[in-house]
């Protein structure tokens, strides 16, 4: 299934011939020994950096060459104070600072600004999916085995480029002619997923790092390559909307006569319906290559150039399926049982009555490929002994593209089994039980075998092939200079820095069997499945109640997609491939010219040493949004709450210009109370850009669930290419105390206070002539003759009644019998057979009855979101971080905790329609960490942990959505069996923690996914 790229290989074999290559080299050069530092010294490293640099910062070091605390970067930030991150599929990916996400921090690469962006997942938004159009850089795309450090600025200063209003992270990678001499290390591993279910066993890891200078230290060479292969998997559950209301205004369920409502919310009360529970399973890949070369020359001993070329390929494949029970709601909820909570959320839900419902089974095929290239040249220039320049210029880009069959980003095939009969929903534990009662009678026509789910009782719904994109490119050139006198220093510089990102989406959509299931039992499809126990694939996360049993799942998805387009050729509109009418084309532009003085003084104060760093920056910026969009002509209603929206061959254009400067000072002040007690102070005025998505400059996301005339909200979103950066005005405190050689103690206060915060509004608003088909003279005339027929009044019998109101008596359309006569009378309707029926009902040419909108119905009014400047927030917190070695035993600690605190919180009992402005991501956080490192033997076992932190205020009808608390324990081992030979052992999430994300309260479940633990074993072998 899945394939490795010919570049991995080549990667490979150059990390293999560096070996052969030590043996020439030997013959030239006198090998230097190569010193395996350990952990203890990277940590002293780390706090002399720390205890030496001007305003708050951290740093990571690197143990030796090629040996990197961690395989993944964003796993080592997490361990610093002030630092948390977002994990996908296990893995850091994105940062966290002081409660600040990915996409308000710089991260720069040896000082340059590194572009971001991820489109995983085609931007069909199932799962851990991402549409593009982020500023966020992901850590996951880099292995570690070339970083030499990493440093966390938490305060600002002028002599870093804006962007990080949270902070920045600068990623420096190894040089020649700083480590001189010949270096070379190679590394294996050897890496077992205890979440892989069909991938895999054990996938290999390997990296090399070769460094050379000659013997004048003139010019040097390095280069360094690694592959990792991880194959994994996965089980979880998603709910797809919680729809939001007040009981006894909005009717949120469809109840029978005879319902039975235990602990019914008070009148007004805020109440929740679930639209339904999706279990889903993942098969998935990571193939991730890894590059870097770097040339330096030393003509003279004042001058050193340096070129160099980083490239990252993160290659990520899954196949994953859903199983979903979807909530009918049409005249159909016989049961509900609401918990105590002041957002009453149900406990458990039955529904009865029901006729061929089905229960959706959608497979989806995704791939994508980010790619980093980013080359550079540096020229130091020490003109005199006070005096030097230093030029640096870069080119740097991140594609994430999708590279499925036919570029596509994820094939998704819906599949249905019109078999239910009743279904029931327990919302009591982590994960809600889902079960139902079988009926396959029907247009399932009983299977491969009555009575029994089998795979003849499946059905096709639609096919849709999904495309998400995003090109980020920035090249940036930068002087700096700096001017040393007696005690201190002068610095300046200019910089230019052009950023384009290009991001787009599309769907190619096209009916297979349609919504209803016409096609129960098509031949060929049951050949394309194979039954499994879902109930099994959930290791730790239990069912609430009880919970089906019985799954199924394609066992060749490109076949499954080959066979919809075979049986459903839809007159060439078919293919297992992208389309290139695209659903969003945006592209910002951002042009940036900023200068910067600062100086730094080192003097006393009484009797006291202290050091001064004072600087401004000046930037402007203009920026240029570019959308084009095709116009859509409405939305189509294709049943009960299924609509699908309708695009002309009009292509819509817009580009809106914006500029704005800001002055941005800063000043640190440190304090040598004594030799071992420091305290600082530290201000700075930080920015961040607008996150991409709000920069497009056309609306989208047209969509509804119902007839409003039934209470049902349309909804869009719209965006704001004006918006203004965040500015934060920062302030900093701490002491340290410096105790040891390798052991301190601090503690910080820290208050970020910041304008222009970007908050959302909601307003009602038309868009490009739209007409709302479910509220217009042909929907109030139905309305109308329900009542007459005494016929309950919801979406199935209004889109049933329309239906028959257009359809009745046209040249192949037959209303199916268990409707009774409809030409005198709608009372059959109210039969919900009839109602479900209706819903999939097609003519004799195989035409989908759906309903359009005309010139009478009315606009359709959609509730539309978009963002603006308009509130100033203050986030404070601090920091308690300490570092302890027990003398010589080898034994050490390492703690750290962090509270972030805020005014722009979240309230989870407010009116959905009340306009909330929050700030994602605020959490405390805590590490330990147990160190060893004597007679050979390095270990660290390590404890982190997050709180809940909300983590978006955009989400479906709730708006909120939150992530449960998580913590995780890591352990590392080494045995350095020689000078040259480590063996080592590592072993991630080992008490296999989950993860989980909800909505107002923990009972509304958004997302959760069991997690494993991950195990490696390999060597590291020195020349």
């Amino acid at each position: 299934m899945f394939k490795r790229k010919k570049l991995s290989g080549a990667v490979v074999a150059a990390i293999a011939s560096m070996s052969c290559a030590s043996v020439a080299l030997a013959q030239d050069a006198t090998l230097e020994e190569v010193t395996v530092t350990g952990i203890r010294a990277s940590m002293e490293r780390a706090m002399d950096i720390k205890r030496d640099s001007s305003g708050v910062v951290d740093a990571i070091s690197a143990e030796d060459i090629g040996k990197f605390p961690d395989t993944n970067l964003a796993e080592s930030l997490q361990r610093i104070t002030g630092v948390s991150i977002d994990r996908v599929n296990g893995e850091g990916s994105q940062v966290t600072i002081r409660g600040f996400g990915a996409d308000m921090n710089m991260v720069t690469l040896n000082g340059r600004t590194m572009p971001g962006g991820s489109a995983f997942g085609g931007g069909s938004g199932a799962g851990t999916t991402r549409g593009g159009q982020s500023r966020a850089f992901d850590f996951a795309n880099l292995a570690s085995e070339s970083v030499r450090g990493v440093e966390v600025y938490k305060t600002g200063k002028a002599d870093i480029a804006s962007g990080g209003m949270g902070g920045t992270i600068n990623i420096n990678t190894a040089r020649p002619l700083e480590d001189p001499g010949f270096k070379l290390s190679l590394g294996a591993k050897a890496v077992s997923d205890t979440t892989n279910l069909n991938g895999d066993d054990y996938t290999p890891e390997v990296s090399g790092i070769f460094s050379w200078t000659d013997d004048s230290e003139r010019w040097g060479v390095s280069l360094s390559g690694s592959v990792q292969e991880r194959d994994s998997g996965s089980a979880g559950a998603t709910v797809n909307d919680w729809n939001i209301g007040r009981w006894g205004q909005d009717n949120l369920y469809s109840f029978t006569d005879d319902a039975q409502i235990t602990n019914a919310p008070e009148q007004g009360q805020l109440y929740v319906r679930p639209n339904d529970i999706r279990y889903t399973w993942s098969d998935r890949e990571r193939e991730r290559t890894n590059a870097q070369a770097t040339f330096q020359f030393r003509p003279t001993d004042n001058i050193t150039g340096t070129l160099d070329y980083t490239y990252a390929e993160n290659r990520l494949t899954e196949f994953r399926s859903e199983q979903t029970l979807w909530m009918a709601n049409g005249s159909s909820v016989a049961e509900v049982e609401f918990d105590d909570n002041t957002v009453a959320t149900p406990l458990f839900v039955r529904e009865t009555n029901l006729t061929d419902k089905d229960m959706g089974f959608e497979q989806q095929w995704r791939e994508q490929e980010d790619t980093l290239n980013s080359i550079g040249f540096n020229l130091d220039w020490e003109v005199n002994d006070a005096f030097s320049l230093a030029l640096d210029v870069h080119d740097s880009s991140m594609e994430s593209l999708p590279v499925g069959p036919g570029n596509s980003g994820s094939i998704d095939i819906s599949l249905g089994a019109p078999v239910v009969a009743g279904q029931s929903w327990n919302f009591g534990g982590d994960v809600p039980g889902a079960n139902f009662d079988l009926d396959d009678s029907g247009k399932a026509n009983g299977g491969n075998t009555p009575g029994q789910l089998d795979a003849g009782d499946f059905g096709s719904q639609v096919a849709r092939v999904w495309y998400a994109s995003q090109k980020s490119d920035i090249s940036q050139f930068k002087l700096d200079g700096s001017y040393e006198f007696d005690n201190g220093r002068f610095d300046f510089g200019i910089e230019d820095r052009s950023t384009e990102f290009l991001s787009r989406q599309s769907n190619r959509q096209w009916t297979l069997g349609d919504w209803g299931i016409n096609d129960a039992g098509a031949a060929g499809l049951a050949d394309l499945l194979a039954p499994f126990s879902l109930s099994s694939q959930f290791d730790d996360l239990g069912f609430a109640g009880d919970a089906t049993n019985l799954g199924f799942r394609t066992s060749d998805p490109m076949g499954l997609c080959n066979w919809a387009v075979e049986n459903y050729p839809r007159d060439g509109d078919a293919a297992c491939s992208y389309t290139d009418n695209w659903n969003s084309n945006n592209k910002v532009e951002e042009d940036v010219q900023g200068v910067y003085f600062q100086v730094a003084v080192d003097s006393t104060l009484g009797d006291f040493p202290v050091s001064y760093l004072t600087g401004i920056r000046y930037e402007s910026t203009t920026s240029t949004s570019t959308s084009e969009v095709l116009k859509p002509a409405h939305l189509l209603w294709q049943d009960n709450n299924d609509f699908s929206r309708t695009d002309t061959d009009e292509k819509v254009s817009l580009t809106v210009e914006n500029d704005y400067d800001h002055l941005l000072p800063s000043f640190d002040f440190s304090i040598d109370l004594r030799e071992d007690l420091k305290g600082r102070f530290s201000y700075s005025k930080t920015i961040a850009r607008a996150g991409l998505g709000s920069l497009a400059a056309v609306p989208s996301g047209w969509a509804t669930n119902g007839s409003t005339l039934n209470g049902a909200n349309p909804a869009a979103d719209e965006t704001n290419p004006l918006l203004i950066p965040f500015e934060s005005d920062n302030l900093d405190l701490s002491m340290e105390w410096y105790y040891g050689d390798s052991s301190y103690v601090s503690l910080g206060f820290y208050e970020k206070r910041v304008d222009n915060f970007i908050g959302n509004e909601k307003e009602d608003r038309t868009f490009f002539d739209m007409r709302d088909v479910t509220a217009g003279p042909r929907a109030e005339a139905a309305i109308s003759a329900l009542e007459a027929d005494g016929v309950p009044i919801d979406d199935t019998t209004l889109f049933s009644a329309m239906v028959v109101k257009q359809y009745q008596g046209q040249p192949g359309v037959t209303f199916p019998s268990e409707c009774g006569d409809l030409t005198s009378s709608l009372a059959g309707l109210a039969n919900p057979d009839c109602g479900a029926k209706i819903g999939s009902l097609e003519d004799a040419d195989g035409n989908a009855l759906d309903l359009s909108p005309n010139s009478d119905d009315p606009l359709m009014v959609f509730e539309t979101t978009f963002p603006t400047n308009q509130k100033s927030a203050s986030i404070h917190g601090f920091e308690f971080a300490v570092q302890h070695f027990f003398g010589d035993s080898g034994f050490g600690v390492q703690a750290n905790y962090t509270t972030v605190r805020g005014d722009v919180g979240y309230d989870v009992n407010a009116d959905p329609s009340e306009i909330q402005f929050a700030l994602p991501g605020l959490s405390d956080t805590a590490n330990v960490v147990g160190i060893y490192d004597n007679f050979g033997i390095q270990a660290r076992l390590a404890y982190n942990w997050r709180d809940d932190y909300l983590m978006s205020i955009t989400q479906g009808a709730t708006d909120a959505r939150f992530v449960e608390a998580h913590s995780q324990w890591d352990l590392n081992v080494s045995y350095e069996v020689n000078d040259n030979l480590d063996v080592f052992f590592e072993g991630i999430n080992l008490t296999e923690e989950d993860v989980r994300h909800y909505s107002r309260n923990t009972r509304q479940l958004w997302f959760a996914e069991e997690l494993g633990a991950r195990y490696q074993i390999g060597a590291r072998y020195a020349f």
